[in-house]
Parts: structure tokens; C-alpha cells; sequence
């Protein structure tokens, strides 16, 4: 039997939005706790069945008729009723469908918030069925990354931790910590007897073992990270090579500022757009040049912090001055020092170019790189820069059949964390130390992995990943 989670002050009657505010067809408001079938019973009225009760329906019902405040009929609206433990935060919850008019949706949200309800905070009926039992930590995440989910990819990715897969592979990992960390205690309980109820070598071997599961979780994260977040493309050059231009012709849309004058993008932008199912996320950085002043030398500074980030490298140059070549050398640089992105060298600026053709082969044999050539003014070339772009990062933002990945920074730093304490008991182990600190660090590895899945649930945790939820979710 599951046990709540929930304080008694938290199982107060909530009511909220569950629909875009604006104008449509339809909006839903859904209730939620202690009281909701008198709240609904107070305001409702069956057309078919004036003395319908509330507390006499079964879950899972729809009834219609209308709703009425002090000043009268505010709708015609369908009633769906839920019945705890079979609903979506294992409490009583009642949902009206009413016509989608933003007046209309205000006066029936007032009405129960007249009657006895309280508006929801942020996630706060995703946050009731965790605290409830109905899905774990994990899971509940899933949900808000299922909602915000921008390609294909990244929603299967969520519709598979919302079905338990990764709860499944962390809950096995964390049994057989459990397991190490009963012995060590037991040992410690008769420690005055001297007695080993597991052999030292053993419980290495465990852990190794369980170091190898946890090292490829945290090595998934960069490919789950990409399929959640897209792919971080920086378009990076010199001042002029037309970085900004190149941005508003890939988005569609005049989004960066262009100008001839050197310096004019003094920080970062970002904006995302989706090419063959792939979603990049696209930043256009300062200039690279010493800067002349506080203020542009500070963002040529976060360019370079945003290059070291990057999966995917757009190095833009323009090829039709005469010192293009003098770019080869920050080139190989990248190649070098920034070896986890992939780098792509765009020439730009074909159309003013002399014998273009010839430079694009120069810079190929040069880099080491196949070079696309284009002119980002007159929209020439950009379709090839696409396609290699999709190609450059082939395999990274599909989701492969059966994949376990982490996609969150927050379960990402958990298993490392998780990790780092494993690591330290085996050192301990093999140094000889003393059992009740290979314990401590076995325990420590424990709460890491439970925090995942909020089986060690920390308030403060909570309140961070709820409060990105809307505010009827």
C-alpha cells in the first residue's frame, strides 16, 4: 500500500486552469482534494437529474448540465468526475469543461475559488501524485518535458521515463547499494565480534560493477541533453563575416541586428529552429577580435564560453578578402582545443569573391575540413549548409530502440555525484580503512541515486522542478 506523502494542510481543496489562457472552443478547469464533490455540488446542476449527487457518482463519469455564482448561470459545461485513488493525484478531483471564452473561464474559476478552493501553485497535481505515490520524481519530470517537448525525438525520449524505464534501471542500481550497505551495518553492529559478512574483494567487484552502470548513464546525458535540448550550434568568426546575416536567414526571420560597423553583437543570441526532425539551437557570438572596449571585450569573452559548450561549430569567414586564409590558424585552433564539438568551416560571401571556387579548395586542402561555400546576403548555398549540418550530427539526436538516457542536468549531477561516492569506498576499501567510512560513502551513493526518483526527497528539490510546471499540471 502506498503511503502519502501529503501533510494534512496540503490536501486542501485546488482549483486551476488546465487549458491556454485565450480565446477557443473548449477550456477545462480541474479541482483537486478534500471537499471538491460538495464545492462542485454547490455550483452544479444536472439538467436530466436535478437532485444529483456529488457523492453518490461513480468515477470516471461525465455529467452535463450547468453552473451558477450569486448573480446567476455562468455556463453549460461537462462535469468529469474522479473518484480517489483512481485519478490522477490519487485524491477526489473533479473537471469542468466549459465554453473557451476567457471571460467565461474567469467567472467559473472564481466561483470555486468563492466556494472553498484555493488557486494551485505551479505543478502543484503533478506534485500531489508524486507526494501521493502514483508516479515517482523522475516520472513527474517527464510530464513537464513531455508538455515542452519541441521535436519528435525528445518527446519519445519523455514518454519513455514517464513510463518507468530509467525509475526501473536507477530502483535496480539502488537495491544493490541497499544490499552492500545492510552487510556493512550488520558488521557494525557486531563490531565488537570482529565479523566480515562480505569479503572485501567481493564488494569491490560489486562495485565495479556498479560503476560501469552508472558511467554509461552519465555518459548518455550529452545525447540525451541533445535530444531534449536540441543541438548547440555556435556561429562563430571574425567581425563582418556576416554571423548575424547567416542567423536571420537560417531562423527565417531578422532576429540579430546587421550592420557593417565591427563590434555591433555585443552578447550572445539564441533561438532554435528544426531541420529534418533535428532541432538546433543556434547562438550568434560577438566578433573574434581583441576588443576595443569593456563592453565588447566582455563578449567576446562569452562567445569563447559558448564555443567550449558548443556540439556543432559554424566558423564563418568571409572569402572574399584577400587575407582569408589568415583564418586557417584560428581554425585549427578550434579543431584542437574545442575536440568534443563538431566543426563546420562556412565561406561566405561568394558573390563578392574573385575565382571563389578556387578559394573554397584552398581552405578545404588548408583545414582539413569540407568547406560550404555560400552567400549568406543573397540566400545562396544555405540549403547544402543544411543538409551538412543535419549530417554533421547524424546518429546524435536520434533515439535508438530500448535507450536508457538521462536528459536532465539534475540526474546528471546526482550520478555523478552518486559515482564520485563509489569511487571513494573503493579507495577505502583497498587502503583498508575502517567500515563505518566505506559505509558512509555507500550511503552517501544511495541518496544520490534516491534523489533521482525522490526516493530521498529533498523540500527545496521540489520546489525547483515543480515550479516549472503550469499551473494546472
Amino acid at each position: 500500500m502506498t503511503t502519502s506523502l501529503l501533510q494534512p494542510e496540503q490536501c486542501e481543496p485546488i482549483a486551476a486552469i488546465a487549458t491556454p489562457v485565450g480565446v477557443g472552443a473548449l477550456a477545462v478547469i480541474r479541482t483537486s482534494g478534500q471537499g471538491v464533490f460538495e464545492i462542485a455540488q454547490r455550483i452544479f446542476r444536472k439538467k436530466s437529474n436535478p437532485s444529483f449527487q456529488f457523492a453518490q457518482s461513480k468515477g470516471y463519469r461525465v455529467h452535463y448540465g450547468t453552473v451558477y455564482d450569486r448573480d446567476g448561470l455562468i455556463d453549460e459545461v461537462i462535469v468529469m468526475v474522479f473518484r480517489s485513488p483512481n485519478s490522477f493525484t490519487m485524491e477526489d478531483m473533479v473537471e469542468f469543461t466549459c465554453h473557451g471564452g476567457p471571460v467565461v473561464v474567469k467567472h467559473l474559476l472564481k466561483v470555486l475559488l468563492d466556494e472553498g478552493c484555493r488557486l494551485a501553485e505551479p505543478g502543484e497535481f503533478t506534485r500531489r501524485a508524486f507526494l501521493n505515490g502514483r508516479l515517482d520524481l523522475l516520472q513527474a519530470e517527464a510530464i513537464g518535458e513531455m508538455i515542452h517537448a519541441r521535436t519528435e525525438s525528445a518527446f519519445r525520449t519523455a514518454v519513455t521515463q514517464m513510463q518507468g524505464t530509467l525509475s526501473l534501471r536507477l530502483d535496480a542500481l539502488r537495491e544493490q547499494l541497499l544490499r552492500s550497505c545492510a552487510l556493512l551495518e550488520l558488521e557494525l553492529d557486531f563490531s565488537e565480534e570482529d565479523v566480515e559478512f562480505q569479503s572485501r574483494t567481493e564488494l569491490q567487484q560489486q562495485l565495479g560493477t556498479l560503476q560501469e552502470k552508472l558511467r554509461r548513464l552519465i555518459d548518455s546525458y550529452r545525447h540525451g541533453r541533445i535530444l531534449k535540448e536540441g543541438v548547440a550550434t555556435v556561429i562563430a568568426g571574425k567581425p563582418n563575416a556576416g554571423k548575424s546575416t547567416l542567423l536571420n536567414l537560417l531562423l527565417g526571420e531578422e532576429r540579430s541586428i546587421v550592420s557593417h560597423i565591427p563590434g555591433t553583437t555585443r552578447d550572445y543570441i539564441e533561438e532554435c529552429f528544426i531541420h529534418e526532425k533535428t532541432m538546433f539551437r543556434l547562438t550568434d557570438t560577438a566578433g573574434l577580435r581583441e576588443g576595443s572596449e569593456e563592453i565588447e571585450h566582455e563578449g567576446i569573452r562569452r562567445s569563447y564560453k559558448k564555443i567550449s559548450e558548443a556540439d556543432l561549430i559554424l566558423y564563418l569567414l568571409d572569402i572574399s578578402l584577400d587575407d582569408y586564409l589568415d583564418d586557417v590558424a584560428v581554425i585549427r585552433e578550434f579543431q584542437e582545443r574545442y575536440s568534443n564539438a563538431r566543426i563546420i568551416v562556412v565561406a561566405n560571401k561568394t558573390d563578392l569573391a574573385p575565382e571563389s571556387a578556387e578559394r573554397v579548395t584552398q581552405l578545404n586542402e588548408a583545414t582539413g575540413n569540407q568547406v560550404c561555400a555560400i552567400s549568406a546576403a543573397k540566400g545562396e548555398g544555405l540549403e547544402v549548409l543544411k543538409q551538412h549540418m543535419s549530417s554533421m550530427v547524424e546518429g546524435l539526436d536520434k533515439l535508438h530502440e530500448a535507450s536508457v538516457l538521462v536528459t536532465s542536468l539534475r540526474h546528471y549531477e546526482a550520478l555523478r555525484n552518486a559515482s564520485d561516492s563509489l569511487d571513494n569506498a573503493c579507495e577505502l576499501i583497498a587502503s583498508d580503512s575502517g567500515t563505518e567510512l566505506v559505509a558512509f560513502e555507500l550511503r552517501s551513493s544511495l541518496d544520490y541515486v534516491g534523489e533521482i526518483t525522490g526516493k530521498v526527497v529533498n523540500e527545496e528539490i521540489l520546489n525547483v522542478i515543480f515550479e516549472q510546471f503550469c499551473i494546472g499540471k
